[in-house]
């Protein structure tokens, strides 16, 4: 008789990746991910250097922590990695998102919509007759309430930026 092995809980975690800035790396970091069969559900890439030779990857999985794991000891591995933190076993940390959410309505819909947008913060860069444009900052559960609102007010679509993420105090990543 087979030992049955229980299957760990997924967790999500986001993680920061410091690499050389040159073409094909963000293929193979994203190859890792895809081998495995776990999907990524953000992914933020920049240039963070004045001479643009270090980008700064902030990725958001979601895995059992073992498997989590073993993906940051192969990012480590690849040559052009420098620094691998996984922010979610690190400490407390910040993470941040920019939405662009585009509503369409009139009348009652359209004073919610405002309503609800400057108790979120959001602001209008964008506005018609019929519609508006809200730019919203914050965690992305933040950026979620506010999309599940706006859905029964005239969502017509969203644009996200994705995570980006970085430890609290002052030390690095």
């Amino acid at each position: 008789m087979g030992m049955k092995i229980a299957e760990a809980p997924s967790e999500r975690h986001v993680l920061t990746v410091m690499v050389d800035n040159e073409p094909g790396i963000l293929a193979k970091i994203t190859g890792l991910f895809t081998a495995r069969g776990y999907n990524i559900d953000s992914l933020t890439v920049a240039d963070i250097t004045e001479d643009h030779a270090i980008s700064r990857i902030t990725i958001v999985t979601n895995g059992p922590p073992a498997v989590i794991d073993q993906i940051e000891a192969q990012l480590e591995r690849l040559v052009p990695v420098h620094k691998v933190t996984d922010l979610t076993t690190a400490g407390p940390h910040v993470e941040r998102e920019l939405a662009l959410i585009k509503v369409a309505g009139t009348g009652e819909k359209r004073v919610e919509a405002l309503r609800i947008a400057e108790l979120f913060r959001a602001k209008v860069v964008d506005t018609t007759t019929h519609s508006f444009v809200f730019e919203l900052t914050g965690a992305p559960d933040k950026i979620d309430s506010f999309i599940v609102l706006m859905r029964e007010l005239g969502l017509v679509s969203v644009g996200r930026s994705g995570v980006v993420g970085m430890l609290r105090g002052a030390g690095g990543a």
